[in-house]
């Protein structure tokens, strides 16, 4: 078996890699789940572009499309342009636009590819002279553009909103005026500060349960217009909490990239179905698992998927808002893309400590496509800082 050395606190230490990776074979007709399970992609960045890469982004649509054919190859859904595609950090409105408009053309191709995108508020930038009535004017563009594209909606979080709202009326304001005209049950999207701390104190409450309240408040007022909710608050409690007290129809999409696979498992009252940044990591993995639980074999589910668990919670820790730099650096390991760079330079975002255990973990985890391949790459990134 392959022996590289890599970091650890104090210097360097053999590591040898275990060699079992789960990936299945090309050409295989996508599994068919039991749950709705969407993965939040990430793009990839063009390193030969000729641009300054903290400013604007240079985007290779060639692999950028391509990885959303390998999720859908898997059975997944793709949430487009969300937090993962790094919207608001590296990615800007413009940008989204052509993203969202090049991937559901290519959806289009495929019969049954599952495609809701992104729509939020981030051309308006947060300001003391925005107004309430200029967040509902920013999201109305955002989505007026998704539903033209013949788009699925997933109404993103607004930065915009929560410096301009003074209350949780103002939250109810403007959801009851974007609700009241999608075509379509849109995705509510509740993002935790840890992801983005400019969102702290959304639905106009520091507290997380008066929050809740108040976007179940909004949620009930418009079930006929809402396809579920997504949370992102890493607490498995709240989650389980707010999934009981949901309308009927509505669903709860997990977004807790650290209990994932219990709160996909469900209980006896119930579960969620899944969209998730991490998906966009384990791919594979995580198809396997669900269409193990498909097919009845929870006890198989819980063996493929937990060993991803400690991968996940190692991607998304704080600060987590930086955990789009281990999703592509996974990606390419298994060889998805050429090389580690991100749009706005993201691939700093990480120390070469955190790269070795991530590397260590999806081993672990069998997610390494090709683990000869993937030690070769990893010993690229470590040549630059004299880790070799």
């Amino acid at each position: 078996m392959t022996t590289l050395s890599l970091p650890v606190p104090g210097g360097l230490a053999p590591y040898t890699l275990r060699g079992a990776p789960l990936w299945p074979a090309s050409g295989t007709a996508p599994p068919v789940f039991n749950r709705i399970a969407y993965a939040a992609a990430h793009v990839v960045a063009d390193p030969l572009a000729d641009n300054d890469p903290w400013l604007d982004a240079a985007i290779d649509w060639d692999r950028t499309l391509a990885f959303r054919h390998h999720l859908w190859d898997l059975g997944f859904g793709v949430a487009e342009a969300m937090d993962t595609a790094q919207r608001g950090m590296g990615l800007d409105w413009p940008a989204a636009q052509d993203l969202i408009r090049r991937v559901l053309a290519d959806a289009k191709t495929r019969p049954g590819a599952l495609v809701a995108s992104g729509a939020g508020t981030e051309q308006l930038a947060p300001g003391p002279d925005v107004t309430v009535d200029d967040v509902i004017r920013a999201y109305e563009e955002q989505v007026a553009f998704v539903e033209g594209q013949g788009g699925r909606i997933i109404l993103m979080a607004s930065r915009a909103l929560a410096k301009a709202a003074t209350g949780p009326d103002d939250y109810a304001r403007v959801y009851d005026r974007i609700l009241s005209q999608v075509r379509a049950p849109v995705i509510i999207h509740w993002l935790g500060d840890m992801f983005d701390p400019a969102l702290a104190g959304y639905w106009g409450h520091a507290d997380t349960d008066a929050a809740m309240d108040t976007c179940l408040d909004i949620l009930a007022s418009h079930a006929d217009k809402v396809d579920g909710v997504k949370i992102s608050l890493l607490s498995k409690e709240k989650e389980v909490s707010m999934r009981r007290r949901l309308a009927q129809g509505v669903r709860m999409y997990t977004g807790d990239d650290f209990n994932y696979a219990e709160l996909i498992a469900g209980d006896a009252q119930g579960y969620s179905d899944a969209l998730l940044g991490i998906f966009d990591a384990i791919a594979p993995v995580a198809s396997l698992a669900l269409s193990k639980l498909a097919q009845g074999d929870a006890a198989a589910f819980d063996a493929l998927l937990a060993p991803t668990v400690p991968l996940s919670r190692h991607i998304f820790k704080a600060p987590t808002r930086f955990y789009k730099t281990g999703v592509v650096f996974l990606a390419y390991l298994n060889g998805l893309q050429d090389h580690f760079t991100m749009i706005g330079g993201q691939q700093s975002a990480r120390s070469m400590q955190h790269l070795a255990e991530l590397f260590r973990l999806a081993d672990a985890a069998r997610c390494l496509r090709d683990p000869e391949d993937a030690a070769a790459r990893m010993r690229r990134v470590l040549a630059p800082a004299g880790l070799h």
